[in-house]
């Protein structure tokens, strides 16, 4: 698969059978995170993989009661190490790395048959408890992953047109 067909392939994913992810596959996930540029290729950041249930369970409670989330086999957290950064443009810097290497995890899981879910909807201090993040780092998103249930359905999207200007900023 090339890297078009698994950007047009990835879906947000809600429904995942028991199906353990493979330590190949896991393996194969985490590297392609490890691989993604990071600001000064600094990487400051960790990925908490949560493979026990009844932590699972636990994060699912914490993120807003979602259900689907105690249904995956496994959760990523992506936790940043240095959340103080601010970058020259004024952006946070722990928010674009991590985006960026979270979103290697997303491809690299449809690469191998794998299905992901962004989840931004929890406590930072429940989850932080949960996994034992100290207070200094940020948990900036969690990732269910896992084989899906049936294949997601295709959301429309805006047409290119009304997302991209040349040269100045239009409406």
């Amino acid at each position: 698969m090339d890297v078009y067909e698994a950007i047009k392939m990835r879906r947000s994913v809600r429904a995942y059978r028991i199906t353990p992810v493979s330590e190949e596959s896991l393996r194969k996930i985490l590297d392609a995170a490890r691989m993604a540029p990071s600001l000064h290729n600094s990487q400051e950041y960790k990925f908490i993989v949560v493979k026990n249930s009844q932590k699972i369970e636990e994060i699912s409670k914490a993120a807003s009661e979602q259900k689907f989330i105690a249904e995956a086999p496994m959760v990523i957290a992506g936790v940043s190490l240095n959340p103080s950064h601010i970058m020259e443009n004024n952006v946070p810097a722990y928010a674009v790395d991590l985006a960026i290497a979270l979103d290697h995890i997303t491809l690299a899981a449809v690469e191998e048959g794998l299905g992901t879910c962004w989840i931004t909807a929890f406590s930072q201090e429940e989850v932080k408890r949960i996994l034992g993040v100290p207070d200094e780092y940020k948990i900036v998103a969690l990732l269910t992953i896992g084989t899906p249930y049936d294949d997601p359905s295709i959301k429309s999207r805006k047409k290119l047109g009304q997302l991209v200007c040349y040269d100045n900023f239009s409406e």
